[in-house]
């Protein structure tokens, strides 16, 4: 009996350790594995969320009526928000449930995004400034050449506004509302901190060494999916009218090509909140540590330090102990002048980068006569796939070739001086201002940009009594656009919504041959048939540099690991990021914002009084400037990292002459013909030159043998 309880024991421990233990193996694995596909999921929609803010800039500086300064500082509002808590979430977050932090973090998320989309419901219906009528009843015909305001006629009741309704108005409008964008953006800022820290060392902990790299490679290429489908995203909001389905769209008198042309970007807002929220969802399930195959135990040290750290003592000794360490390990990079130039370098190309990221879509809109949904769809489609495919491209020619340290920079400098040299290409790929009377022509058609509200007045508009705060564009065949009907002199209109068409219109025969149709089409007139040639070529040339560009990504970042002593490369990496960030990913879409704003011609004016959206850049200066600004920032970096390529050159050589100086001995006695050698015709002359540590002890093992004998 007891023979066959021990038996039966025995077979009981055999079934549990193959069935129960396997069962938990697998479910382990599956937790570490599901714990990758979460993170990897997470990382799409974070960026997907923080690309399509990219995306709707134009959309929100036209809902809010904000400048580009502005836009800029709402832009940094995540870095602000995601700064303020890098440090602490780093740190003290690896001692905690690290999936229960990313949950949180990206509910967070989900809350700044959910802010910033409900924002819109908070203002209203849009009212974009106009003097058309937009409902089939008042579709007779109206003297332009009046200021609606202030006639008496009983056909132009609508366009009276009582002053209780201005109020409304200007408070609905809510020129402050754009605060609780900021602020959403500065939430969702604060959410991301805990992602990528602590889901790269949770990965790194967890996972076996020969495979964290392959799955932290893994969410950096899914990551790259989320700006594609960002873009995509801004692409198909920016084409949707802003308050759709809650307005008669036959009733809009505006394109998407219109400066005042409002896209739903709400409706992309509101969905990267719904696609946050579900990415926290596994991480509420997931365990602090999972054990498995494919995973390895927590390190004992920190095991043991979160438990037995039970007294008040041992933290404040801890903290002591990190703040002595870290000082001098802070000074220690400092002095370090390979780290400084590399971090100036990176900080300026840095900057250079999140200008051109932040407002190239809306270059493209301005210079090239493009809509917003068309312009985020072709960077979407074109450009992010290019620098993913470079970056990918990079890291395999770094492996192939095995770059070294020199190498890899040389390389680095070399693909980023062409991409440099492409960039300024883009200077020649330009369009001509469209030609507005009064603003970058006058109106007997004479080219040139008239800086000024004055020059918008002219003899064949003076009897009419018009306002310089509107902006209703309507196009002659003559290529000329009068800023509203009014200031170009028309009589009458008929038709109503995006039909309108002005007739009698006195400046519009003034500056067209006599006999000519003095009708106009309501809309600005569109860019010549060449700017379309030139815009071919400027993406054609913004592809192929981008691709250019991102092939030296990877071997530059492995100079700051490799240049730098094993136990400072992680706080050189995180200092670096939050120097980057500090200098380039807070004030760059500012200073970049408050450039552009220099080139406005025609600002709105809101209801409440104030400056309002731009309507109209002098396309000349604005490409000199925003291409300036990236060209110039980027030219700077290149003259620290040439410094960088000097600084290896000199410490590696003088690396090779210690080891030269190490050497002579040695080869001093290869050429001593009374040396002895060992079996293997190795000279040693009574030493040791071999890393093979079993030859050295078998070796030790058989000299006091023949000693002994």
């Amino acid at each position: 009996m007891m023979d066959d309880k021990s038996k039966m024991t025995s077979q009981h421990a055999l079934f549990v350790s193959d069935g129960d233990v396997s069962k938990k193996r697998r479910c382990n694995i599956s937790a570490l594995k599901m714990f990758i596909v979460a993170l990897s999921f997470s990382y799409f929609c974070k960026t997907l969320a923080g690309t399509f803010t990219k995306s709707a800039i134009t959309q929100l500086e036209r809902r809010f009526e904000l400048s580009s300064l502005h836009i800029g500082l709402i832009d940094g509002g995540f870095e602000m928000g995601n700064l303020l808590f890098l440090a602490v979430v780093s740190h003290f977050g690896a001692k905690m449930n690290r999936p229960r932090l990313i949950a949180w973090g990206s509910v967070l998320m989900a809350a700044g995004a959910l802010l910033t989309g409900m924002t819109h419901f908070f203002m209203g219906p849009y009212k974009y400034e106009t003097v058309i009528a937009s409902s089939q009843n008042d579709s007779t015909g109206t003297i332009a050449c009046v200021r609606p305001d202030i006639t008496n006629n009983n056909n132009n009741n609508h366009w009276k506004q009582p002053l209780h309704n201005m109020t409304q108005a200007c408070e609905k409008s809510g020129s402050s509302m754009w605060i609780y964008v900021f602020l959403g953006n500065a939430l969702r800022g604060i959410g991301e901190t805990p992602v990528t820290p602590l889901g790269i060392s949770y990965i790194d902990d967890f996972a076996k060494a020969e495979n964290s790299p392959f799955y932290i490679a893994c969410l950096q290429t899914i990551a790259l999916l989320g700006p594609i489908f960002g873009y995509l995203l801004g692409s198909y909001c920016a084409n949707l009218y802003v308050d759709i389905g809650f307005v008669d769209m036959e009733s809009i008198t505006i394109s998407p090509k219109d400066a005042r042309w409002v896209g739903a970007w709400w409706l992309g807002m509101l969905l990267s909140a719904s696609l946050l929220f579900l990415s926290s969802v596994p991480f509420f399930f997931l365990p602090q540590s999972p054990e498995g195959e494919d995973a390895k135990p927590p390190p004992v040290e920190k095991r043991s330090d979160t438990m037995s750290d039970s007294s008040d003592n041992k933290p404040i000794k801890k903290i002591e102990e990190l703040g002595k360490g870290f000082f001098p390990s802070l000074k220690c990079l400092f002095c370090n002048p390979i780290f400084i130039l590399l971090m100036i370098g990176n900080t300026l190309k840095f900057n250079a980068f999140v200008g051109m990221f932040t407002f190239n879509a809306k270059y493209i809109e301005q210079q090239f006569g493009q809509s917003a949904s068309r312009a985020n769809f072709l960077i979407g489609i074109l450009t992010i796939p290019a620098v993913a495919l470079g970056i990918f491209l990079g890291g395999i020619l770094m492996k192939r070739y095995k770059l070294s340290t020199i190498s890899g920079a040389q390389f680095s400098f070399g693909v980023s001086l062409v991409s440099y040299l492409f960039m300024l290409l883009k200077f020649t790929s330009q369009c001509d201002n469209i030609p507005v009377a009064g603003l970058t022509t006058s109106y007997n058609g004479t080219p040139g940009v008239l800086h000024g509200g004055r020059n918008l007045f002219s003899q064949c508009n003076s009897n009419c009594s018009c306002s310089l705060d509107d902006w209703d564009p309507i196009c002659s065949d003559s290529g000329i656009t009068y800023i509203t009907p009014c200031l170009a002199g028309c009589l009458g209109y008929s038709g109503y919504g995006k039909e309108t068409v002005f007739h009698n219109c006195t400046c519009v025969s003034a500056s067209y041959p006599a006999g000519s149709s003095t009708s106009v089409k309501l809309g600005q007139c569109p860019q010549a048939k060449s700017c379309s040639r030139s815009f071919t070529s400027y993406m054609a040339v913004s592809v192929l540099s981008a691709f250019i560009n991102s092939l030296g990504i990877t071997p530059a970042y492995m100079i700051i690991i490799r240049c730098i002593s094993p136990q400072l490369k992680s706080l050189a990496v995180g200092l670096q990021t939050m120097i980057m960030r500090v200098l380039g990913g807070i004030p760059a879409p500012i200073y970049f914002g408050a450039f552009i704003d220099l080139t406005c011609l025609k600002w709105s004016v809101k209801n409440c009084g104030g400056k309002g959206a731009c309507r109209i850049y002098d396309a000349d200066m604005y490409r000199v400037i925003f291409l300036g600004l990236v060209s110039g920032l980027s030219g700077a970096s290149f003259f620290f990292t040439l410094a960088v390529i000097i600084l290896l050159r000199k410490h590696f050589q003088k690396k090779e002459n210690q080891r030269e100086v190490e050497l002579r001995p040695q080869l001093t006695i290869m050429n001593d013909p009374n040396s002895t050698k060992d079996v293997k015709g190795v000279l040693n002359n009574g030493f040791v030159f071999t890393t093979d540590e079993d030859e050295v002890s078998k070796k030790n093992e058989k000299q006091p043998a023949k000693k002994m004998s």
